[in-house]
């Protein structure tokens, strides 16, 4: 079972994070996330849904449109599809304590011939983004030789959606809720309306597609460079 490591890490009974199900991908599933967590450091968890699971990586300065930038990307556990739309507490004791922002989805679309399976496999998978923040072609590439293999690097490649200088900061909201970091870590309401989901005492758990809301809220997003940054009050 490909998400047996994700579940012995955790404790489902003290913890909102859904526990793994065992199905597969629908054809042409491809939903993306990012979740901006605020654990025993602040990183973000970057994750692509391949061959049923969401194939997961933990970038310490998140993910950039500046394409100059490589930003160190550690390759963990697979997470179970219903992931996907976590956005909570995790309480303290548990593995991962901390507050979880969803704060980007979106859907993608593999490049190249490969499969996501066999790209990650060589080390090399490349990778089309259509989130509410990111968008355009990436690449994780694999370092050799390092971290046993685990240790990747997140790439935005040149496209126009490349933006010099782009800092991830700038838009630390949540695009389910709206809220900071610090909302979330004090389960405040809410900044608007959005589907409900796990994780908070305000939220209920909706077990439909992910990838089909993400299209539809990539669908009407504006480029990420053009959206108005929120003022972060949570810690750097």
């Amino acid at each position: 079972m490909p998400l047996e490591e994700y579940a012995a890490k955790r404790r489902f009974e003290a913890t909102p994070e859904p526990p793994p199900k065992a199905r597969k991908s629908k054809t042409a599933a491809n939903y993306f996330c990012v979740q901006r967590h605020d654990a025993t450091r602040l990183h973000y968890d970057f994750r692509l849904e391949i061959e049923g699971v969401l194939k997961s990586w933990a970038v310490p300065k998140g993910p950039t449109l500046d394409p100059a930038v490589k930003h160190l990307a550690a390759q963990v556990e697979d997470h179970p599809l219903e992931y996907g739309d976590f956005e909570g507490n995790i309480p303290a004791g548990n593995y991962g304590a901390g507050s979880v922002m969803l704060w980007d989805r979106g859907t993608f679309d593999l490049l190249g011939d490969a499969g996501g399976a066999e790209q990650i496999a060589r080390g090399d998978l490349k990778f089309r983004l259509r989130g509410e923040k990111l968008k355009g072609d990436f690449a994780l590439v694999q370092m050799k030789g390092r971290g046993k293999g685990k240790d990747w690097l997140l790439i935005k490649k040149r496209d126009e959606f490349a933006t010099p200088g782009w800092d991830v900061e700038g838009y630390a909201y949540s695009v389910l809720s709206g809220r900071t970091q610090e909302e979330i870590a004090q389960n405040l309401p809410a900044r608007k309306s959005k589907r409900k989901t796990a994780g908070a005492a305000d939220r209920v758990w909706d077990s439909g597609p992910p990838a089909k809301r993400a299209a539809k809220a990539a669908a009407g997003a504006k480029a990420p460079a053009k959206k108005k940054a929120r003022t972060l009050t949570s810690r750097p």
